[in-house]
């Protein structure tokens, strides 16, 4: 059976925040919206979003959240400038989710729990009365003249005069994570980007790595160490398994993956105490040889470093400090300051909070989400060719893609 032509204003594809956020602001223009979901959940990958608790946007303006994504800022200004994070966290206070500011920075809502996001959304949609259907999958963009007509799903069409995709990126695929939304951008004539998966961990090729699991430096810095690369992350940095994550490589791992299309691997340099400058582990040294001569190397260093790295980090380890090598302590400074691994690869798709690359820039109305190629069609949050850092600044892209398109569309 098939709906009415013309029976919505709006029809909404993806229930993360992208389209929840569009969905909700277009009709509150008093227009028909329809939301379509292929999960049996609304939400999108929102409620495991920051281990189920949401960053949901940080303290900073508009501009310095555009500046934070590079060289792609012009394009997220007015979508950001329109609904800027002062205005989400109004939001979803006013729909009865207070925000927090955890650290002077980072946004929560207070109660701890990502679902009271997803539920604030849902409800707001439905008070504006969105139709909301779930488990059901769209498979087609119902095109006309390059116009949008409505989508199909399977034995049913539906209509409408415009069509947002939100349907999220391939991150987080056990979850809702899937690339159907860049097949339908495809069947319009858009261009997708290469797709890598990124804020995830790293694989590194050093056996060693898995041996140290679950040791945690709280304050590291990482480098990509390849000539004229500049690019660094800092924070907290966690050996894994088969590699390394946290923060300090968690913004840079999408920029690794892509790199790994050209090298067989990708070095890396990593100052584990990345505020103890090289000097002043020089002048410990010193001081060690004259203080502490007897002691042991291996010993003294693991004031610093877990035991279990002491074998692998620490040369000469059992040599009486007063004695050890000036190679020795060359290659210590090394280990510390600079450690060289290798990321041979990084976590797959299942792990991925985000997609580096998407639906090209160029081919989209930044000031109202509009495609350029079909009239009607709209894009918004992780579907475009935008991955932002660690932070809340890729949920507040997504809440402020969607309510631009559901404000500007007509």
């Amino acid at each position: 059976m098939s709906i009415a032509r013309d029976k919505y204003d709006l029809i909404v594809v993806g229930s993360g925040p992208a389209g929840l956020s569009g969905a909700f602001f277009c009709a509150a223009r008093g227009r028909k919206v329809l939301l379509l979901e292929k999960e049996k959940r609304f939400g999108g990958k929102l409620p495991i979003s920051g281990g189920a608790r949401c960053n949901v946007t940080n303290i900073l303006s508009a501009d310095e959240q555009a500046h934070a994504f590079g060289r792609k800022s012009r394009f997220l200004l007015p979508a950001l400038k329109n609904f800027p994070p002062e205005m989400t966290r109004d939001f979803f206070k006013a729909h009865g989710v207070p925000i927090e500011v955890t650290d002077g920075f980072h946004c929560f809502p207070e109660s701890g729990r990502a679902m009271d996001l997803v539920d604030a959304l849902c409800t707001a949609c439905h008070e504006q009365f969105v139709q909301c259907l779930s488990g059901v999958k769209v498979q087609k963009l119902l095109l006309e003249d390059n116009k949008i007509c409505g989508v199909n799903c399977g034995k049913e069409n539906f209509y409408a005069e415009n069509v947002l995709l939100a349907c999220g990126g391939k991150s987080y695929s056990k979850w809702s994570g899937s690339d159907s939304g860049y097949e339908l951008a495809r069947q319009a004539g858009h261009t997708v980007t290469p797709l890598f998966p990124a804020m995830t961990g790293l694989q590194c090729t050093e056996e060693w790595v898995g041996s140290c699991a679950g040791i945690s430096f709280e304050n590291a810095e990482c480098f990509i160490d390849l000539p004229g690369e500049k690019t660094h992350c800092r924070g907290e940095l966690l050996f894994t398994h088969n590699g390394i994550s946290a923060f300090a490589v968690l913004d840079m791992a999408g920029y690794v993956a892509e790199l790994l299309m050209k090298h067989q691997n990708v070095p890396l340099r990593i100052n584990l105490f990345a505020d103890i400058p090289k000097e002043e582990w020089l002048k410990r040294f010193a001081s060690w040889r004259q203080t502490r001569g007897k002691v042991t190397a291996g010993k003294i260093m693991n004031e610093y470093l877990p035991k279990k790295m002491i074998p692998y980090l620490v040369p000469q380890a059992e040599t009486p400090f007063a004695r050890y090598p000036a190679e020795a302590a060359k290659q210590l400074l090394e280990n510390l300051a600079a450690l060289k691994l290798h990321a041979g690869n990084t976590e797959n798709w299942h792990k991925a909070m985000v997609t580096k690359g998407g639906v090209a820039l160029a081919e989209v109305n930044a000031k109202t989400m509009e495609s350029r190629l079909i009239s009607g069609l709209y894009f918004a949050g992780e579907l475009l060719d935008i991955d932002g850092p660690c932070g809340g600044y890729n949920i507040q892209w997504a809440l402020s893609s969607g309510a631009l398109c559901g404000q500007k569309c007509k």
